[in-house]
């Protein structure tokens, strides 16, 4: 849905609007339908989770049978590069299942709060919906889990 986002937006910019196409995102007067509702309500979701990975990016990780699964943070991990590395958590998304690892700030204030002077220095570590991992330090930038 955000490659339609990005290419709506490349038209709209670069070229004059000169009607809207009858059928399943515009009826017969030009007016929105149901579905183009739903299309738009995707894309505001996709945005927010590709902001939501600029906060939690996802971990590095790789498993095997030998050694289980392993998970790690690095500067560029889960694509994201940033100027710092961070530690793994589970995190739980509200409304979905399950949960994922993501690389986590340890320092500094927390997310959407940069310019504040007063925090407890733990970066995003205290986020409700973050969980360590069970048998790994927390502050350890790499988590090994065997099963």
């Amino acid at each position: 849905m955000l490659t339609i986002q990005s290419w709506l937006s490349f038209y709209s910019t670069n070229y004059a609007c000169v009607g809207k196409l009858v059928g399943r995102f515009y009826d017969e007067n030009g007016a929105p339908t149901e579905a183009l509702r739903q299309a738009e309500a995707a894309i505001e979701e996709g945005l927010k989770f590709q902001k939501g990975k600029e906060q939690f990016p996802p971990c590095n990780s790789e498993w095997s049978s030998a050694k289980g699964s392993r998970f790690w943070c690095s500067r560029q991990s889960g694509g994201v590069n940033r100027d710092w590395t961070g530690v793994p958590r589970k995190l739980y998304r509200p409304g979905s299942r399950g949960s994922h690892c993501v690389c986590v700030r340890t320092s500094g204030p927390p997310w959407g709060q940069q310019g504040s002077a007063q925090h407890s220095d733990r970066g995003d570590l205290d986020n409700p919906h973050l969980q360590e991992y069970d048998g790994c330090h927390p502050q350890a930038e790499q988590c090994i889990l065997t099963m």
